[in-house]
């Protein structure tokens, strides 16, 4: 349930709608905006009495959230959320996000050079999984502890902000200490613990969606995050399975305009998990601009036949700048453009 203020409601009304919320067993949330402040009434079963509230001073109305997601959807809050890290990126601005990087990091001077080229292409956030849940128990599973060191040192270098995926409860603490964004992929959408403890992180969080998961689920999983008081959220549209194999998942574009239409959350497309093909990533990568998306996640690497995990749809360093060039054009046909490019960093002592 919403209760809308009306535009020139004081902060007293405002924080006696709040005690009375809070008098009737449920929770509130203020929710400032452009022209009026509305107050979330959280926790509700469906038998609150709206009566009490609509009689307060300041109070314009009282609406139903009738989506299951609450927080999430724009019945709760109907301008977009607009996510600023520390290097300045924004993320659910006008501006296309680029997060770019390998699969999985598999040393220091590999992460960090490969950080430096992307860096002078263009990107912005540095992808990498220092953790990496994989299908088969033999397969390499990352560097842990020490991953996450090799990526803040790229991110020392470069300026770029780190994006690297948790996989437990424990390890949301660690990934927080040392990246800017915490990655919750697609195997722990409904991770439910996970994500939990990662809205209380501190940082902002980039979900993925689950590999057969509904919107609706995809939006139930992102507020068990915002539930924990952490409005900064990136959703994002990985691929589901299908029954075809043409490619390794079916790259769900058409997600990208629907969820738009149902949350404020920005939305972000992966196509090199959504396609698994190299070849398919470039063409998916430009849908997803031209359907809207607020950025993309490429995985580029220096040698993708030598990767150690997910070389056959990581893109070589020069498909990447060339994609780069292309989304540039398609960005500015929809009146949108790429993020600006960092400054050079400063070697220390020069």
């Amino acid at each position: 349930m919403l209760v809308v203020m009306r535009h020139n409601a004081t902060e007293e009304q405002i924080s006696a709608v709040v005690d009375t919320i809070e008098d009737m067993g449920y929770g509130a949330r203020p929710i400032p905006g452009g022209q009026r402040t509305a107050v979330g009434l959280i926790g509700n079963d469906g038998g609150v009495d709206s009566a009490r509230l609509e009689v307060l001073s300041g109070v314009l109305e009282v609406i139903p959230v009738t989506h299951a997601y609450k927080q999430v959807s724009r019945e709760w809050k109907e301008d977009d959320t607009v996510i600023t890290l520390p290097n300045g990126t924004v993320v659910g601005g006008s501006d296309l996000v680029l997060m770019a990087g390998p699969c999985a990091v598999e040393g220091e001077a590999a992460i960090v050079d490969i950080a430096h080229v992307l860096r002078d292409m263009g990107a912005t956030i540095l992808r990498g999984g220092a953790f990496k849940p994989r299908t088969s128990p033999y397969s390499f599973q990352g560097l842990g502890l020490e991953g996450l060191k090799y990526l803040a040192r790229a991110r020392e270098e470069t300026g770029m902000m780190v994006v690297t995926e948790a996989l437990d409860p424990d390890g949301a603490d660690l990934v927080a200490e040392y990246a800017d964004v915490i990655q919750i992929g697609a195997r722990n959408m409904q991770n439910y613990p996970l994500l939990r403890r990662a809205g209380r992180s501190g940082k902002p969080v980039l979900l993925k969606r689950g590999m057969s998961a509904t919107i609706e689920e995809f939006l139930l999983a992102a507020e068990y995050i915002i539930a924990e008081g952490n409005d900064e959220v990136i959703l994002c549209e990985r691929g589901v399975r299908s029954f075809a194999k043409h490619t390794r998942n079916l790259l769900d574009l058409a997600a990208i305009p629907v969820v738009q239409s149902l949350s404020h959350l920005p939305i972000i497309a992966d196509p090199s998990h959504g396609t698994g093909l190299r070849s398919k990533v470039i063409p998916m990568a430009r849908a997803a601009v031209a359907a809207g998306a607020h950025g993309l996640m490429i995985e580029v690497h220096a040698d993708p036949p030598q990767a150690m995990s997910d070389g056959a749809q990581s893109l070589y360093p020069q498909q990447f700048a060339e994609l780069m060039e292309q989304i540039r054009v398609i960005a500015k046909a929809i009146d949108r453009d790429l993020t600006p490019p960092l400054r050079p960093t400063v070697p220390a002592g020069s």
